[in-house]
């Protein structure tokens, strides 16, 4: 029997393909994990908090530094489905880049239904900018700019790869067609326009851009699995630069532990890249 498109799935079907939370069975004791394990991170290391790159409340970041100016800085967004969740919820993951010889920026942005897509669209690029021009007062004049993001973040840094600062891209868990999530009880909060569905799908605009690796848990849920391997060969067909990784036994968040790990195969691969 063949997996079915979403095009033929009932509202309830559609709702449990992408709901990741009911597709972990501690999913409470995992969040309260991750921000047991943040609140450490944030005290282990001496941290640059709530920089602004906007006017907006959420338009703000954390930086911490690996003490080498050149070496390169990893902008993490963190997920949430474009609606929940706050940078220091996944302040854990800094652990992995940082003992990579990487500097870590963990980004803000604000939130639907405060924010539209195309008004969180435009933060993700006001910070790449932000960053990119305010290099030396954060002591990184030399440092090469890897953009990554998990699930809603995903998405958003990957609207960016054909930037002119961006040197690497990673698409953690990545959603890179809205149209199946117009579908779903995430509407009711994202209100996507067709306009929106149709310009912020990144499966539909591949443009040249840096190199990608794109991961994705082995043991997530089938449409998540669908969106980063369809993503991984239309980047392939346009001749782009792009890795892909099933992490073995990797659900949706443990995937990020993977991630926190020094040794752990996603930043191996984007180191080698």
């Amino acid at each position: 029997m063949g997996i079915k498109s979403y095009m033929n799935m009932s509202r309830t079907e559609i709702d449990a393909a992408y709901n990741n939370t009911d597709a972990v069975e501690d999913f409470t004791e995992i969040m309260h994990g991750f921000n047991e394990r943040s609140i450490e991170i944030y005290k282990k290391y001496d941290w640059l908090r709530d920089l602004h790159y906007g006017d907006k409340k959420r338009e703000r970041f954390d930086f911490l530094s690996c003490g080498d100016s050149s070496a390169p800085t990893y902008i993490f967004f963190h997920g949430g489905y474009w609606s929940n969740c706050n940078k220091e919820d996944f302040a854990f993951i800094a652990e992995g880049p940082v003992n990579n010889n990487m500097n870590v920026i963990l980004a803000e942005y604000t939130l639907a239904p405060e924010a539209t897509m195309t008004e969180i669209v435009e933060e993700t690029g006001r910070l790449i900018e932000h960053i990119a021009s305010d290099k030396s007062n954060l002591g990184l004049s030399e440092s090469p700019l890897y953009l990554a993001g998990h699930s809603a973040g995903g998405h958003l840094v990957s609207l960016y790869r054909s930037h002119e600062k961006i040197s690497k891209v990673h698409m953690i868990s990545a959603l890179v067609d809205l149209h199946p999530i117009s579908f779903t009880w995430l509407q009711k909060n994202l209100k996507l326009s067709l306009d929106e569905m149709k310009l912020y799908s990144p499966l539909f605009n591949i443009k040249a851009g840096a190199p990608t690796l794109i991961s994705v848990g082995a043991k997530e849920l089938r449409e998540l699995i669908r969106h980063s391997t369809d993503y991984a060969i239309e980047c392939e067909n346009d001749c782009e630069t792009v890795g892909l990784i099933h992490l073995p036994h990797a659900t949706h968040f443990s995937i990020l532990n993977d991630l926190a790990d020094q040794n752990g195969l996603q930043l191996k691969a984007l180191v080698n890249m």
